[in-house]
């Protein structure tokens, strides 16, 4: 029991922490303006990270590889905890961690695309003039123009998200899988 509560309280640690770290990341790429409340936060709660990796690693064409190899390196101590707490050897699986801990930020990403889209489609429902929403707008945008120059807006409804929420949905089993497959414990 005890081992379920410890990777429950790991997993979302790291998946909140990951996802902040990954939406830094993002808000840089799609040039969010970073004076607003939700920068704020997202500054905040990664700074102690990524200011310090941000001394040895510079953007590069808009990618802020600062973050990202912040939600790289937290991605594999939550890898290394899990395999510890699972009874394993860290050492033992050693190879393996790297590419459970890769997979481990992209399920990170897509839920973290996942979330993004229920909120704006929620928003965009219940308060759609929501200072808010441009944010989420801007933040979703690349994931959901190609998609709506796909599929037809019926009379003012966008079905764009339900299909994102789909394809990402599928990616999302892709990914659990292909992690599962490579260890002998979940993650």
């Amino acid at each position: 029991m005890f081992g379920d509560i410890a990777r429950f309280l790991l997993n979302t640690l790291f998946t909140l922490f990951g996802a902040a770290l990954l939406l830094r990341a993002w808000m840089q790429t799609v040039r969010l303006p970073p004076y607003n409340p939700v920068s704020t936060a997202i500054f905040q709660a990664t700074n102690w990270l990524v200011l310090p990796l941000r001394r040895v690693l510079h953007n590069v064409r808009g990618l802020d590889w600062a973050s990202l190899v912040a939600a790289l390196l937290a991605a594999i101590v939550y890898v290394v905890l899990m395999v510890a707490i699972a009874g394993v050897d860290p050492l033992a699986v050693g190879p393996v961690i790297g590419l459970v801990a890769l997979l481990t930020l992209v399920k990170w990403a897509l839920n973290l695309v996942i979330w993004l889209t229920i909120l704006m489609a929620l928003l965009s429902w219940l308060n759609p003039r929501s200072p808010a929403m441009p944010i989420l707008y801007q933040l979703t945008a690349p994931f959901l123009n190609p998609l709506r120059r796909i599929i037809p807006n019926l009379g003012g409804i966008d079905l764009s998200p339900i299909l994102l929420f789909l394809i990402v949905q599928i990616l999302l089993m892709v990914v659990t899988r292909a992690a599962v497959s490579l260890t002998l414990f979940g993650i």
